[in-house]
């Protein structure tokens, strides 16, 4: 199918956000001087395409990338001679051209040797993306060029966050459950320049009345009161050092607390929160995404306390700042589930985290959470590490983990289905029995009342020691299910606190999931895990890492140098 001949007059194409947009930004930037690039560009499907877009891949504006992920897409280009700026829009690959949507101008971006834009709140679909230079003042189409087809696909919405018995039943925070831009939404775009500077209206008190905010936290505060639930959502571009945000707790956190319906998004590769975590308390319905966290100072991802619906995937979680502890070498909890039910963590990248999550603390009543297509890439610990709660782990890729995977204590349920263990030494842990006490009676795992694990379907290679109840009906770690559905008879218990299996899988309060087969769970993982495209951080362990659980000093000096290398935001020309 050929796409119609586009229109030249743009005024009437529609923006990309249906919400209100708020931002700091300014509405137009002169691009720098011409930049250089090395790449070459895609062959495209002539067929396909219409002679204007044949046309425009002889055109001065190069198309170097494009690529599509999940409910986003992305294009780079390397600079056209005389461009003051660039427009982007987009639509359906399908579509006719009078359907194409222009871009907020603050997610075009110019890098060191090319420009990005992304486009973010798309449900799944194929899409194209147009780049129109501005010379002398204007849009110059003749120099404009088309991306090929980019296929995006939606998100995994799976896990207790999503299940029809919590309070909100959702935790797509600002968005829609099909990825598009809630009704009504605010969207707010902070930098390092401007997350003291950005503005918004929040509803402060039972009447409606409106107060004009500065800065991000000053707007978190304002929701903190609970009467404004208009969705909202957060772009956050760039690096953002803990230096640039005024409003920090003394611990270093970025507060949300008492909000409902929000999502906080990093846009692109390289959005990263540099010497600060995320405090989330007390929150309802709120998604935090494609974020990069390094040298955390506590916790990176802390959810702590009265926290319902919490959504958190898709972030690249690097070392944090080491603590007062010798275990805290490595920086404390990466991303820990406190006081908190109906909880989601999915398709995040965890770089050698020490303690990855620790799931329940002084918790007494129990609480439900989903860990899913995680990458424990060499983390050592707490895959989770459970107290008291019900929780489902399924489809994690743990890849090489020191010291163990799953531990379970105090009387928690841990349903461990269709994961790939790689070189993890004790895939699962029952705290004071079997592999816990193997090598000493008094335990080495936690020192608690034990958990049950019921384990069905796991891939499981190059494990040190993995009991099953089917080998020794008292010191095991695990029980081994034949069948998913199957029932864990109350006979089996925990060697310390008698505790049973509360067999919720099968219960009503399971939700409905799809299971990757474990022999897919690496490449799935591998692909999805962490922020777009992989993020702009890349490194490689080696299989001396597998067994090593010390602090790698060479991925610790890359994370203390790393820069993002955005030079400005915003596409659009002074002089238009």
């Amino acid at each position: 199918m050929k796409m119609k001949k586009g229109k030249k007059n743009h005024k009437n194409i529609k923006k990309v956000s249906e919400g209100v947009v708020v931002a700091a930004l300014a509405s137009s930037i002169v691009i720098g001087p011409m930049l250089s690039a090395n790449a070459t560009t895609f062959n495209y499907n002539t067929s396909y395409l219409s002679a204007r877009y044949i046309n425009s891949i002889g055109s001065n504006l190069s198309i170097l990338d494009s690529k599509g992920s999940l409910e986003s897409a992305n294009v780079e280009w390397s600079p056209v001679e005389g461009a003051t700026g660039y427009n982007a829009y987009y639509k359906l690959a399908t579509a006719s051209d009078s359907e194409y949507k222009q871009l907020d101008n603050n997610l075009i971006r110019e890098y060191k040797s090319y420009f990005r834009a992304d486009v973010v709140g798309l449900k799944e679909g194929n899409y194209v993306i147009k780049i129109v230079p501005i010379i002398n003042g204007k849009e110059n189409e003749s120099e404009e060029a088309i991306t090929k087809s980019i296929s995006v696909k939606a998100n995994t919405r799976e896990g207790f966050a999503f299940s029809a018995q919590s309070p909100m039943k959702t935790s797509s925070g600002g968005y829609n459950d099909d990825g598009t831009v809630a009704s009504g939404a605010q969207v707010v775009y902070i930098t390092a320049d401007t997350v003291n500077k950005v503005t918004a209206d929040v509803i402060v008190n039972m009447k409606g009345t409106k107060v004009t905010c500065t800065g991000l936290s000053d707007i978190l505060s304002k929701r903190q009161k609970g009467f404004d639930k208009t969705p909202l959502i957060i772009r956050m571009i760039g690096e953002i050092k803990a230096s640039d945000i005024g409003g920090l707790n003394k611990t270093g956190y970025l507060q949300l607390k008492g909000c409902y319906n929000i999502t906080f998004e990093g846009i692109g590769e390289d959005a990263t929160a540099y010497g600060w975590g995320f405090l989330i308390r007390d929150c309802h319905n709120l998604e935090l995404r494609n974020v990069g966290v390094m040298l955390f100072p506590d916790d990176g991802i802390s959810l702590d306390t009265d926290n319902e619906n919490i959504w958190v995937h898709n972030n690249d979680i690097f070392y944090g700042s080491a603590g007062h502890d010798a275990d805290q070498v490595k920086g404390d909890g990466s991303c820990d589930v406190k006081k908190s039910d109906y909880i989601t963590v999915s398709y995040n990248h965890f770089y050698d985290s020490g303690k990855c999550s620790l799931c329940g603390m002084t918790d007494t009543e129990d609480f439900h959470v989903t860990y899913h297509h995680n990458w424990f890439d060499h983390s050592d610990s707490r895959h989770p590490r459970i107290r008291v709660g019900t929780v489902h782990i399924y489809n994690n890729y743990f890849d090489g983990n020191a010291k163990y995977g799953v531990g379970v204590t105090k009387g928690s349920s841990a349903f461990v289905e269709a994961n790939y263990f790689r070189n993890c030494r004790y895939p699962m842990l029952t705290s004071l029995q079997g592999t816990d006490v193997y090598n000493n009676p008094k335990g080495n795992f936690s020192g608690e009342a034990g958990g049950m694990i019921k384990a069905f379907n796991n891939k499981v290679e190059g494990a040190e020691r993995l009991v099953y109840a089917s080998e020794d009906s008292k010191n095991f770690d695990a029980y081994l299910a034949t069948s998913r559905n199957q029932v864990v008879s109350s006979d089996f218990k925990s060697v310390s606190g008698g505790n049973a299996y509360n067999n919720f899988d099968i219960s009503g309060t399971m939700y409905k999931y799809l299971p990757d087969a474990p022999e897919n769970v690496q490449s799935n993982v591998t692909t999805y895990a962490g922020r777009v495209n992989g993020g702009d951080f890349s490194w490689k362990f080696t299989s001396a890492d597998d067994t090593d659980c010390k602090m790698n000093s060479a991925l610790m000096d890359k994370i203390k140098s790393y820069e993002s290398s955005l030079v400005r935001v915003g596409g659009q020309s002074i002089s238009k």
